[in-house]
């Protein structure tokens, strides 16, 4: 057996107990904002003793989530604002015309969605992705047959599943297990290429599957109905001329790629790509709704930011809850409660170092374990935030059975953010959600088989690369 000396207390329990609660909820598609609550205010309790602190710890909570998530939920709010004035001019029309002539099955639209998002995610991650691609392709793919929902699917396990799982050319993920595990990062790159390559096949053609099978069904809205509408909106006559429509529908995509370019030349990825998409999308707004509305220009561009922020919101104000109870198993427990019990490395984590320190010593079981260990870790939402921990297992497993450390810091490194990346884990995919309009937690439901059957298979996988 091999200790790692972590002594769980009350308060793991009940972060474990609310951890399957909340999953339950979801599973049988209650609502779980006032479970999420209850275990925040639980664990508060347990921690400070204090009935007061408690109560605040609740708001402070979601204070914290909110600061959090703040910059995705602006960016969302951002992009759908742009995204009104494009369907309001008759823009979005033109400038998806092209592809409406490629794109003729659902089956194209998922897979070339799909490949397009991890390429670009592989360079730029996937924040700044879902933005660049959904708001162009998701009404393409809804008039080749595909859901709005399988649109997300599509950029979630390709973008924040295969491409970020990887991370093969930012090497972001790959350098922190590595570094953990003390081994080099070309050494974990290496490794992951046979679990990555399986983890997207089994994962994407799962889903596939079972999309397929909805569709012929007839199971799914093909237009996002998110915010109670059943359609999309048609534009209003008369705002552009087709001359002026197609300079616009040319104009955009020109503005896009040069962000792609910048953030080839000046190395920006994560916050930086998604930011400066974002400022892109406002000055985009602000000059078509003064060109289109003219004199009542400066109304309609704070009424088109009105309707963003509305949508944004109403996607979070779910999430926030979820969230808030999450974030206390990881870096939001020092500003939301205070200290850490003596010797705790933080909830999850020591849940994860528990876990491991219970385990026998074979390679079958390591596997298992830092697949487990990983999935853990990335239940609060960032996917990155424990894959040290997974290498640091990697490295005592590794070391005990004297073989595969790179194959199970790797797959680790995988489970980690293929759960709480953005496939899983509700408010980590909620860029692919709002895009489409869609509920993140049923497309969290919709993600859940294909990305369990995936680990099972990688899993399996990796044993015999051992």
């Amino acid at each position: 057996m091999l200790g790692m000396g972590i002594e769980l207390t009350a308060l793991h329990w009940i972060y474990v107990v609310f951890i399957v609660l909340i999953i339950g909820f979801m599973v049988k598609r209650r609502d779980t904002t006032l479970i999420s609550i209850l275990g925040i205010f639980l664990i508060a309790i347990a921690a400070t003793g204090d009935l007061t602190a408690s109560v605040s710890g609740v708001f402070k909570s979601f204070v914290y989530a909110t600061s959090e998530l703040l910059s995705t939920i602006l960016i969302i709010c951002i992009i759908v604002a742009m995204s009104k004035v494009l369907q309001k001019t008759g823009i979005n029309e033109v400038m998806v015309a092209p592809f409406t002539k490629i794109i003729k099955t659902p089956a194209l639209a998922y897979w070339t969605i799909g490949i397009l998002m991890m390429v670009i995610s592989w360079f730029f991650w996937p924040s700044p992705a879902v933005a660049l691609l959904g708001a162009v392709m998701l009404p393409v793919a809804i008039r080749a047959g595909l859901p709005a929902l399988g649109v997300a699917m599509a950029m979630n396990l390709f973008g924040h599943g295969i491409a970020l799982s990887g991370d093969f050319i930012i090497q972001g993920a790959p350098k922190l297990t590595a570094d953990a595990a003390g081994i080099p990062v070309s050494d974990v790159v290496f490794a992951s290429v046979p679990l990555v390559i399986t983890m997207g096949l089994v994962t994407t053609i799962v889903a596939f599957i079972l999309l397929r099978r909805d569709i012929k069904r007839g199971s799914l809205e093909m237009v996002g109905t998110f915010d109670g509408k059943t359609e999309i909106e048609e534009p209003e006559l008369g705002l552009l001329s087709k001359g002026q429509k197609q300079f616009f529908a040319i104009l955009i995509p020109i503005a896009f790629a040069l962000n792609v370019v910048a953030m080839a030349v000046f190395k920006l990825s994560g916050g930086d790509a998604t930011a400066i998409v974002g400022g892109t999308a406002i000055i985009i707004l602000l000059l078509l709704s003064m060109f289109a509305h003219k004199n009542t220009g400066l109304e309609k561009t704070t009424s088109y930011l009105i309707e963003g922020f509305q949508f944004g919101f109403k996607v979070f104000g779910p999430v926030i809850p979820i969230a808030a109870f999450f974030y206390l198993g990881d870096s939001g427990y020092l500003s939301i409660i205070g200290d850490l019990p003596n010797g705790s490395q933080g909830i999850v984590n020591d849940l994860g170092i528990a876990l491991a320190g219970v385990v026998p010593l074979t390679k079958e079981i390591a596997v298992v374990t830092l697949t487990t260990v990983g999935a853990i870790t990335g239940l609060d939402g960032s996917g990155f935030s424990g894959i040290t921990l997974a290498g640091s297992i990697a490295n005592l497993f590794g070391t005990a059975i004297d073989a595969g450390t790179a194959t199970l810091t790797a797959m680790g490194q995988i489970a980690a953010i293929w759960v709480g990346g953005g496939t899983l884990v509700p408010w980590a995919l909620i860029p692919a959600a709002a895009i489409c309009n869609v509920s993140p937690f049923e497309l969290a439901r919709k993600n859940l088989i294909p990305v369990v059957v995936g680990l099972v298979v990688t899993s399996i996988v990796a044993m015999f690369l051992i």
